[in-house]
């Protein structure tokens, strides 16, 4: 039972830990329109004319309101690659919900039984005394609440995201727009300490 539950706890902060990932890949990943080069002839010579590609304009207001049904938002701004990750999101947070809610439901019952001199399937077995039902009675609550909470969480991003996707539709920046990652030295308070970390360069 035990190794059940610190599996069951990894598998869940891995997916919480998904979950950041993936916000963080939902507010970043919006779209730039860059700007094209038309070419005119005139007099034998070519020259270069830089020209903004013409966009339709995307309503914030809009994406936002149809986020209230999770995805339509992305839909509405063309991101059809978040559908998934919003989807399986919240399948895998459903999933969690459901595992927690019966578990909490079961370890309730069973410490109620015990309390009350009801005899159950955990009544004989030495492992599940009052005392240990009751940690797993609050255990599996808490992972419920903060699956709730991850429901939510998500909800809002979808709608935050869908927003933010539709501001920066029309978003025009140069060709010569460029971005870097790369690790880098910190220097510390100390002044004579570094730690590993990294550097962000960006191009425009």
């Amino acid at each position: 039972m035990h190794n059940l539950q610190r599996t069951y706890n990894t598998v869940l902060n891995r997916l919480f830990q998904s979950l950041i990932g993936i916000t963080c890949l939902l507010l970043l990943a919006s779209p730039c329109k860059a700007q094209f080069t038309d070419t005119v002839k005139h007099n034998n010579d070519t020259t270069a004319i830089i020209k903004s590609k013409p966009v339709a304009y995307h309503s914030p207001k809009k994406a936002a309101l149809l986020s209230l049904v999770p995805g339509l938002g992305q839909i509405y701004n063309k991101k059809y690659w978040k559908l998934p990750i919003i989807y399986i999101g919240y399948g895998a947070l459903a999933y969690s919900f459901q595992f927690n809610q019966s578990e909490y439901v079961k370890f309730r019952n069973a410490l109620r039984n015990n309390l009350n001199g009801v005899p159950d399937q955990y009544t004989n077995d030495p492992r599940y005394t009052a005392d240990n039902l009751e940690i797993y009675y609050k255990h599996y609550h808490r992972l419920r609440d903060l699956t709730v909470i991850g429901g939510i969480a998500l909800y809002v991003l979808n709608i935050v995201d869908a927003a933010v996707d539709a501001h920066m539709y029309t978003f025009n920046v140069s060709d010569d727009l460029s971005m870097s990652v790369h690790p880098t030295l910190i220097n510390t308070a100390a002044g004579y300490h570094y730690t590993g970390g990294i550097g962000l360069n960006i191009k425009f």
